[in-house]
């Protein structure tokens, strides 16, 4: 379908299907307007759909777990509920999320860490109905992935998208289990990118969307119009705990990334470069002759570490690194924490006045660390 033709007449079929309780109807032709085929997502959705899953969790947690596990309010989508009869120490849960089958040759499904996170059972359950016993082969809490592998056998996979390529205005669909009703999708447009700040404690470059995320929304597929993987939805933002039309997505680039390292590793290496920054701010582009306040101001090279071999001083100006633009701490820490120990990468600088380039092998640790 070419994605200039998408109209609004395209979200009558997802409406029509989340009726409660309406006996599915026969097959409907295309509708015509003025002699004319009205444009659906139909055909992509329906091909997609078999590739997102519903996960369901069960464990128990102590009241500190609870209170410190659990994502912010305002940024929460997933389900979960307490069961009858936990202790005074300890709280049984059960929890419904989503996932997306990405090698239904091995198996292998991304979803959220926050929906699998305390798991002691997990359950996968197809668009067919069949159920599957699931195990947990890594999480990474600090970039909200996880990956659970089921058997592999009559599944259907996605195809991974260029998260990279997105620009804000292009449509977007999301596909999950929203307040427990699967196979539910929402189409919208990518309303913002590389949104940070939610959590500071977290890696994050996010896909900001107004496709309606809701609770059970969290480790499904926000795809583009050709049915491609583009992110992973993870969280809104709502005082409500429901969609207010910003919801939040895991580039798919991102979310492939880290689920490699899951795979191989079981965990996730991250790169270190070694450097501290201070903002850019107008005073601070005033006084080194800068013609904008924007990158970070080197304010500390760790001995020893990637950035002192590379060559990067103190008085530097970082302005991106790997191609991603550097305004502050926030954006260095997002940018490195998603690349590997090993990556090269290049670090674009103003030094003594003029834009310069360097490159880092990142490290492990840093030495003294």
């Amino acid at each position: 379908m070419n994605p200039r033709e998408l109209t609004c007449t395209a979200l009558l079929a997802a409406a029509l299907g989340a009726m409660p309780f309406a006996a599915a109807p026969a097959a409907i032709p295309p509708a015509l307007v003025a002699g004319m085929r009205v444009p659906s997502l139909a055909p992509m959705i329906r091909r997609v759909s078999p590739a997102v899953v519903t996960i369901s969790t069960r464990g128990v947690m102590s009241g500190s777990d609870s209170d410190e596990s659990s994502p912010p309010g305002p940024f929460d989508s997933g389900s979960s509920h307490s069961l009858a009869g936990q202790g005074a120490d300890e709280q049984p849960f059960a929890a419904a999320g989503s996932g997306v089958i990405v090698d239904a040759r091995h198996g292998y499904i991304l979803t959220n860490a926050h929906v699998v996170d305390h798991a002691m059972g997990i359950t996968v359950t197809l668009e067919n109905g069949r159920n599957l016993k699931a195990r947990l082969v890594g999480s990474d809490p600090p970039s909200d992935i996880a990956v659970v592998q089921v058997p592999a056998h009559g599944l259907t996979q996605i195809r991974f998208g260029n998260s990279a390529t997105l620009a804000v205005g292009d449509f977007v669909v999301a596909i999950g289990n929203p307040f427990g009703l699967p196979d539910s999708a929402t189409a919208g447009i990518v309303s913002g990118l590389q949104r940070s700040g939610l959590s500071p404690d977290d890696y994050e470059d996010y896909i900001q969307t107004d496709a309606s995320i809701n609770p059970g929304n969290s480790g499904g597929a926000l795809v583009d119009l050709h049915g491609d993987l583009v992110g992973i939805n993870t969280a809104i933002l709502s005082g409500s705990g429901d969609s207010t039309g910003i919801g939040f997505a895991i580039p798919a680039d991102t979310a492939e990334g880290v689920m490699r390292q899951l795979i191989e590793h079981g965990a996730v290496r991250r790169g270190q470069l070694g450097v501290s920054l201070y903002p850019v701010t107008p005073e601070v582009a005033r006084s080194l002759g800068l013609r904008e306040a924007t990158g970070g101001l080197v304010e500390e090279v760790s001995p020893g570490s990637p950035a002192q071999k590379a060559g990067v001083r103190a008085g530097d100006v970082i302005t991106a690194i790997a191609g991603h633009r550097i305004k502050t701490n926030a954006d260095l820490r997002n940018t490195i924490g998603f690349l590997q120990v090993g990556d090269r990468v290049a670090i674009d600088l103003v030094h003594d006045g003029r834009r310069e380039q360097r490159r880092a092998i990142l490290a492990d640790t840093l030495p003294g660390h």
